[in-house]
């Protein structure tokens, strides 16, 4: 198969032509040949050979490369070369997998078809050297040009084998918008998704996350429902499948809301999960009125509460779950006509670098909604209001109070907890009217307010 021919970086033929010199063969495998040939950048260049682990080792650290044994029990051994790395692995049959993730030991062979045999998807069990061109024993070019994700060999062994591969195999079809091979890769994932709950959520969340950040990551989030694998990871969402708004505004389910809003959000990991999580506790606040239109009065803060549970259950870091909960609580935060007081508040709360994340949801949100009700123009109209606050340097904070702890402590205001109730309470008044916000007239009002007072709270 000559004709698909792949440009292979410099410092990746260098290792090649090493290994060459040597007498041993090598090829490049796996993502990088399936990215080359439908026109991706692949992220990686992989390399597979017939060299043992200790040859490849001993080979270029003669040559005077720094070489870390990676896992040289499993036959990989990383090279360095220009600041980068590049994995070179011993041609191996794997053994029996007991936890359904890892091999209890490998064998290496002499043999590529025997090691291009154990990988997971026919489009990922392809190798390349430009002396033989590709190799691509299981159709994989095949797999490429109908768009289809399908196991090599028996799907049912491959999961088994390892269960995270179910779920890469609906991260692939998600990124790439190719469709799972459905009697045997979707039927064999359907039958074995309990298999997930063998899988650590570390591996899980990397997994999700890259599904939630493809291109469409709906077509990823449906694959889970319909493969079960959803009730695994995600169990929460379940009940919001099927489940009716009675609604004039929403014209479809809550879970097809959610992922109408996913797509249309932006490609940003804290943004595509608060769009997935944000409507979530929907199910929980469910009420009908006596015209039998639905509503979910407080499920901003349901689902803010329930996401945060979700995530920190699937080990996202503090950054991420506040953010996250930040942007769910505030989603339903629309202002119209309103005092500049109340906005400052908002943009206290918010944040101001997560503004923008919270306009991007709720004009996803907003596009999730039936035709007829997709009006942008509060959500436009605040946003433009925030802009002006920022553009103009208005106070928000303390940190813009033209005054401050010493200050007040130099007045004789006692060290303590007083001193952040009256800076607290300055910024609020500040906040309405920010020509208060000069020292003088700031230390004035501390004067009247807190220092020339008796007992009583009169003025002397």
């Amino acid at each position: 198969m000559d004709d698909h021919k792949i440009f292979i970086p410099q410092d990746t033929k260098h290792i090649m032509k090493i290994l060459k010199n040597k007498g041993y063969e090598s090829y490049v495998v796996g993502g990088c040949v399936r990215d080359s040939l439908i026109n991706r950048e692949p992220k990686d260049w992989d390399l597979t050979t017939n060299a043992l682990p200790e040859q490849t080792l001993e080979i270029f650290k003669t040559e005077g490369f720094r070489v870390i044994e990676t896992g040289i029990k499993h036959g990989t051994v990383t090279i360095l070369m220009n600041g980068n790395p590049y994995e070179v692995t011993t041609y191996r049959v794997d053994g029996e997998y007991l936890d359904n993730r890892h091999p209890d030991n490998v064998t290496f062979t002499t043999s590529l078809k025997e090691d291009l045999s154990r990988r997971d998807f026919t489009i990922n069990s392809m190798a390349y050297n430009e002396d033989k061109g590709l190799i691509d024993y299981f159709n994989g070019i095949s797999d490429l040009k109908s768009k289809i994700i399908r196991c090599v060999g028996n799907a049912d062994e491959r999961f088994n084998e390892d269960a995270l591969r179910m779920l890469r195999a609906v991260r692939f079809s998600s990124e790439l918008e190719f469709k799972l091979d459905f009697e045997g890769t979707f039927s064999a994932i359907k039958k074995n998704c309990n298999l997930i709950r063998n899988i650590s959520v570390e591996r899980i969340r990397e997994e999700f996350c890259k599904i939630l950040i493809s291109h469409k990551p709906s077509n990823g989030v449906l694959a889970l429902k319909e493969t079960n694998l959803l009730e695994y990871i995600l169990p929460e969402i379940v009940p919001c499948t099927g489940f009716n708004q009675h609604n004039v505004h929403h014209d479809k389910d809550i879970f097809y809301h959610t992922l109408s809003v996913l797509d249309n959000a932006p490609n940003n990991i804290n943004i595509r999960l608060a769009a997935l999580l944000h409507d979530i506790g929907k199910p929980k606040c469910f009420t009908m009125d006596d015209k039998n239109i639905g509503h979910f009065y407080g499920h901003n803060k349901v689902s803010a509460e329930i996401a945060r549970k979700i995530l920190v259950r699937l080990k996202f870091d503090n950054k991420t779950i506040d953010t996250v909960y930040l942007l769910i609580y505030e989603h339903m935060s629309k202002f119209d006509k309103i005092k500049p007081y109340s906005i400052k508040k908002f943009m206290n709360r918010v944040k101001i670098e997560n503004l923008e994340s919270l306009f991007e949801l709720q004009i996803a949100d907003i596009k999730g909604l039936a035709e007829e009700y997709r009006d942008y123009s509060k959500i436009l109209s605040l946003k433009d209001k925030c802009e002006t606050i920022i553009k103009e340097k208005q106070p928000l904070n303390m940190k813009d109070l033209n005054i401050n702890g010493s200050d007040l402590i130099n007045l004789g205001i006692k060290q303590g907890k007083q001193i952040g109730e009256i800076l607290e309470a300055l910024l609020d008044r500040v906040l309405q009217n920010t020509e208060l916000n000069n020292k003088e007239k700031l230390l004035n009002l501390v004067y009247d307010e807190y220092i020339n007072k008796d007992e009583t709270g009169k003025k002397l």
